[in-house]
């Protein structure tokens, strides 16, 4: 089966020959599968979004992707400077770096989970340096290994989704000058939150919600938790998300400062990104800033 993007933006400025100055960002879910690529002077200048149709969405990941890699002139180049892999997967959790041992990480996830993970999975963690603590969340041996066979021995990093969404929002935060700030990440039928309080991050969980209703309760629930009013919250939306959904039409009902949210400034995009909205892809751009 041939898989062919729903997104593409390609900048005539981006030379496949240059990748090893090049960084590519990847994120995988379920049933997604995105890319982006940062040129040797750090532009965005190379997207690409892939969903699978729902009769691929059974089968393992590493039976799907080797149809959009298959002889792909982006994803089959290299050496790459660097590799970085947004995963989407089901549990993450985040540990003070003071009392963080690698030892227990998987038992972290499990004191989480209410079980131990299964065979095919493994505890990965990634250290936020700035924020002061580590994300662990579970990630796929197969998939893991796939990645190596397509990138041998080249440098990768695997990063969770939310963590690319700490990232990116550490960012933005440092350009907003209010002191209580939310940004609310719609993809599929969840909802990731975190909450910034003076510059560090207060609160950052993930919801599913199959209405509206479920989705306002959430939402009063944690702003209920954080002892902070509706009225006092600054809210930025992105991801899957637009101006018409029911989902933020509910919204602001009750939140009177809500907005789509603005690409992070020190994201450079070429200009081909123009017509791309720019709350779009938060947790893919949040993965080109990991080094910032």
């Amino acid at each position: 089966m041939t898989l062919t993007p729903t997104v593409i933006i390609h900048s005539s400025s981006f030379d496949p020959t240059k990748t090893a100055k090049s960084v590519l960002c990847m994120e995988v879910g379920r049933d997604r599968f995105r890319f982006l690529v940062q040129d040797s002077r750090r532009k965005a200048s190379y997207l690409e979004d892939y969903t699978f149709p729902s009769l691929l969405t059974d089968r393992p990941l590493t039976e799907i992707l080797p149809d959009v890699f298959r002889h792909h002139p982006i994803l089959s180049a290299g050496p790459w400077q660097e590799i970085r892999i947004g995963v989407n997967s089901s549990s993450f959790t985040i540990v003070p770096k003071p009392i963080f041992r690698k030892e227990y990480a998987s038992s972290y996830l499990s004191l989480m989970r209410g079980s131990a993970l299964p065979a095919h999975e493994f505890a990965q963690s990634y250290a936020h340096e700035s924020e002061g603590f580590l994300s662990i969340f579970n990630l796929e041996h197969p998939l893991v290994d796939y990645f190596s066979g397509v990138y041998p021995l080249q440098p990768s990093v695997f990063v969770h989704q939310i963590g690319s969404l700490i990232q990116a929002t550490a960012e933005l935060d440092r350009h907003i000058m209010t002191p209580h700030n939310m940004w609310f990440y719609f993809e599929d039928e969840f909802v990731s939150i975190l909450y910034r309080r003076e510059k560090q991050l207060i609160y950052c969980n993930r919801f599913g919600y199959k209405n509206v209703q479920d989705l306002a309760y959430y939402v009063l629930y944690v702003l209920d938790e954080m002892g902070l009013p509706p009225a006092e919250a600054n809210i930025y939306l992105y991801g899957e998300i637009t101006p018409f959904a029911e989902s933020y039409t509910t919204l602001s009902r009750f939140l009177p400062n809500l907005s789509f949210g603005h690409s992070p400034t020190s994201l450079k995009l070429a200009d081909e990104f123009d017509d791309l909205p720019e709350h779009r892809y938060l947790s893919l751009f949040g993965l080109s800033l990991l080094s910032e």
